[in-house]
């Protein structure tokens, strides 16, 4: 049982193609159901590295043709060639969201119940969990093109709607520059490359105009609070040390491949950062837990409150993270009179 628990921790790294930060500070009922949900995927996750309900009528494709160049999803399995897709069922968070930003928002037929961004997503039908999806649910979609998030436990699934004839595009988004190229697949797979690059412009511009405006800065060490019992934090594998490191920080763990390794207070009190970024929740538990005043981020009023519905998907807003990431490591930097958010 021990293993099972040690390795549920590690797929607690997977969990953040949901909005993770979001489900890491809701109600204790909620967290026991976290962390039983990452037991039930260890088995099979543990080797990877890495409104009103719209009816049934097919919202009509758009004129654009689609390329025709082979690609090559997170699977390996090749996506063939097909006209734009009218009816798409996208069960990864980041995915719906790139989807909506490239203008496809009007075709998704089905989503899975943690996909609520942009808030069009909400008025999508629901077809369950994203991993370890309901086909028979999505299926019942009539869904030309489906959208999966590329882990163990749904390459299953993968092949099962392959195997009914469904176009079918596993991606797994961990960092930056995989965001890049699933906005490149789905923008050519959709029939809009063209709006594909101006969405990753946008978000590559906001990278760099937060490393611009701190460049010149002293690169503040940060812990990124995800839990503390046991003690979760976020480790180089994640989009988020990206961001930190644009925002001008350095994150004290981006030295751990993980997405978001288990570390002790004592190893964290050793390396003694600058600064915290923790959500509203994760600040106050802070706040009101003595041991953490050991640490002289806490004591100097350095525990920086992030929002988790921005900082906590990695999809089109990640620019716009980095951003807000700046602006409490570095109050003043880009020249705006925001203030800096501390817990209290």
């Amino acid at each position: 049982m021990a293993g099972v628990r040690t390795c549920a921790l590690r797929v607690a790294g997977i969990l953040h193609w949901m909005p993770a930060l979001r489900f890491w500070e809701e109600s204790r009922p909620a967290r026991r159901w976290l962390l039983a949900f990452a037991a039930a995927l260890a088995a099979t996750a543990c080797g990877e590295r890495r409104a009103p309900a719209r009816d049934s009528t097919a919202p009509a494709a758009p004129p654009a043709r689609a390329s025709t160049a082979p690609a090559v999803d997170d699977f390996g399995d090749t996506v063939r060639a097909a006209a734009p897709p009218a009816r798409i069922v996208s069960i990864n968070p980041a995915t719906t969201e790139l989807l909506f930003a490239l203008g496809a928002g009007p075709r998704l037929v089905g989503r899975s119940k943690w996909d609520e961004a942009p808030d069009s997503a909400r008025l999508v039908p629901e077809v369950g969990d994203g991993l370890s999806p309901n086909v028979e649910a999505i299926l019942a979609r009539r869904p030309d093109l489906v959208v999966l998030y590329a882990s163990a436990n749904n390459r299953a699934a993968a092949e099962r709607l392959r195997a009914a004839g469904v176009r079918t595009i596993s991606l797994k988004i961990d960092r930056v520059e995989h965001f890049r190229r699933a906005a490149a697949l789905l923008g050519r797979v959709t029939g809009d490359s063209a709006r594909a690059r101006t969405v990753v412009d946008s978000v590559d511009a906001s990278l760099e105009r937060a490393r611009r405006a701190t460049a010149a800065l002293p690169r503040r060490t940060v812990f990124w609070h995800v839990w503390d019992a046991p003690l979760i934090t976020i480790g180089g594998g994640s989009y988020m040390t990206q961001l930190v490191e644009a925002a001008g920080g350095r994150n004290i763990y981006g030295d751990m491949p993980d997405v978001s390794p288990q570390v002790s207070m004592e190893d964290l009190l050793r390396r003694d950062p600058d600064a915290i970024l923790a959500g509203p929740d994760g600040a106050k538990r802070i706040a009101a837990d003595p041991s953490w005043q050991r640490l002289r981020a806490v004591r100097t009023g350095q525990v920086l409150v992030v929002d988790p519905d921005l900082v906590g998907r990695q999809g089109p807003r990640m620019g716009e993270a980095a951003l807000a990431i700046a602006r409490l490591l570095h109050p003043g930097a880009l020249g705006e009179s925001t203030p800096t958010r501390r817990a209290r």
